[in-house]
C-alpha cells in the first residue's frame, strides 16, 4: 500500500521547482499532495500536481504582525486538519516562511519531517527546522552556515532537475549562429534588459549570433523590435515552463545564479556566465555559482562590474574558444554519473530507512 506524503513549498521558482521534481521522484511509490502559497502558483504546473493552498503571510511588516499571527494560527489549524484528513505520514519542505504552518502542525502531530535545501547556503527557515527534522537533502556535503551539530542529518544528492532535462542535449559550436541565452530566473533580472542589448549589437557586427532572452511581459515587444531593427535574430519570452527547449538551443547562457537554473544548464552541458543577485539572502546565489566555478564549469561576473566587462568577455569567447570548450568538457565530466535513476534511488533509500 502506498504511503501518504505532503510536500510544502511556495514563494519563488527556487522553492516550487525543486518541490515539483521531488514530487516526481516520489510519485510511483507514494500518494502525494503539495501545499503552496498563492505566489507559488505561478510556477506550479497545476494540471500535473495535486495541491492545496496554504497562503502564509510574510512577517516583515511590524504593523501587520498581530493580524498575520492570527492568520498563521488559523493556517496552523487548517494544516492539522489537512494532515489528519489526508492521513499524511511524512512531510517534505523546500524551506521558506511559506512552510511554517505545515511544519508546526507536523511537529505537533509527531510526523516525520524532511527538508530540501537547493542552495549552497542553508536557508534561514531550514536552519530553524533542523532540530526536529529526520534528514535534510542538500546539493553539497558541506553547505555554508550549516550548524556542525546537525551535519549527520545531511543527505547529499545531485541538484534536482526535471526528468526531461536528462533526455535533452545542448547545441554545439557548429550551429550556423552562436546562440546566446539570457535568463534572469523566476524573479527576472532588470540588469539584463538595460545596456546588455547595446553590447550584443556591437558583438553582432563581427559575429553571427542569435539571442534568446527572458524579460518581463511589458518589455517583450520593445526588446524584440530593438534586436530586429539591428538585424539580430531573436526569441524574446517571459517566464516559460518549457525552458528546457530554450536551453537546448543555446551555446552559452548569461544567467542569475538560482540553484535550479544552474542545475538545468549544467545537466544540459551549457557553459554559463553567472551574475549573482547581490541582494540574495546570505549571498546564496554567489555560493551557488562558486560551486560550479570551483569545478571550472562557469564564469562569474559581479553585478557591479557586469556592464563594463560583458562585451569584452564575449569578444574573448569568439576570438579563442579553448576556455569555452574546456568548460563544456568539465560540465560533461561533472554530470557523468548524474542520472534520474541514480538520484531517485538515493532519495527513496533514505526515505525508506525510517
Amino acid at each position: 500500500m502506498k504511503k501518504n506524503f505532503l510536500i510544502t513549498t511556495g514563494g519563488s521558482g527556487g522553492h516550487v521547482i525543486p518541490a515539483m521534481i521531488f514530487y516526481d521522484h516520489l510519485l510511483k511509490s507514494s500518494n502525494l499532495i503539495i501545499t503552496t502559497d498563492k505566489r507559488g502558483l505561478r510556477y506550479l504546473e497545476e494540471n500535473e500536481y495535486k495541491f492545496t493552498i496554504i497562503n502564509t503571510p510574510k512577517l516583515n511588516n511590524i504593523f501587520l504582525l498581530p493580524f498575520n499571527f492570527i492568520k498563521i494560527l488559523f493556517l496552523f489549524l487548517k494544516s492539522i486538519f489537512l494532515l489528519k484528513n489526508k492521513r499524511i505520514e511524512k512531510i517534505f519542505s523546500t524551506g521558506g516562511y511559506m512552510s511554517l504552518p505545515i511544519i508546526l502542525a507536523a511537529r505537533i502531530l509527531k510526523l516525520e519531517i524532511y527538508l530540501i535545501e537547493p542552495n549552497q547556503v542553508i536557508g534561514r527557515a531550514n536552519k530553524i527546522f533542523l532540530s526536529f527534522c529526520e534528514k535534510i537533502f542538500c546539493y553539497s556535503k558541506e553547505p555554508k552556515n550549516f550548524p556542525s551539530n546537525f551535519k549527520d542529518k545531511i543527505i547529499s544528492i545531485e541538484p534536482l532537475v526535471k526528468k526531461n532535462f536528462y533526455e535533452l542535449k545542448s547545441s554545439n559550436l557548429q550551429n550556423e549562429k552562436f546562440t546566446l541565452l539570457i535568463i534572469g530566473g523566476s524573479q527576472g533580472a532588470n540588469i539584463f534588459d538595460k545596456n546588455l542589448k547595446n553590447s550584443l549589437v556591437n558583438i553582432s557586427k563581427k559575429n553571427s549570433i542569435k539571442i534568446i532572452q527572458q524579460t518581463n511581459k511589458d518589455n517583450i515587444l520593445n526588446l524584440k523590435e530593438f534586436y530586429s531593427k539591428n538585424n539580430i535574430e531573436n526569441e524574446i519570452f517571459s517566464f516559460n515552463k518549457n525552458l528546457s527547449i530554450k536551453i537546448q538551443q543555446a551555446n552559452l547562457c548569461i544567467t542569475r545564479a538560482g540553484a535550479s537554473s544552474l542545475a538545468e544548464l549544467s545537466i544540459m552541458n551549457v557553459p554559463f556566465v553567472a551574475v549573482p543577485l547581490p541582494t540574495s539572502k546570505d549571498n546564496h546565489q554567489l555560493e551557488n555559482a562558486n560551486y560550479y566555478k570551483d569545478k571550472e564549469c562557469c564564469w562569474i561576473i559581479e553585478q557591479s562590474k557586469f556592464e563594463e566587462k560583458i562585451e569584452n568577455f564575449l569578444e574573448d569567447i569568439f576570438k579563442n574558444k579553448s576556455d569555452y570548450l574546456k568548460k563544456k568538457e568539465n560540465l560533461e565530466k561533472l554530470n557523468y554519473q548524474n542520472t534520474w535513476i541514480n538520484v531517485n534511488q538515493k532519495i527513496l533509500e533514505n526515505i525508506n530507512e525510517n
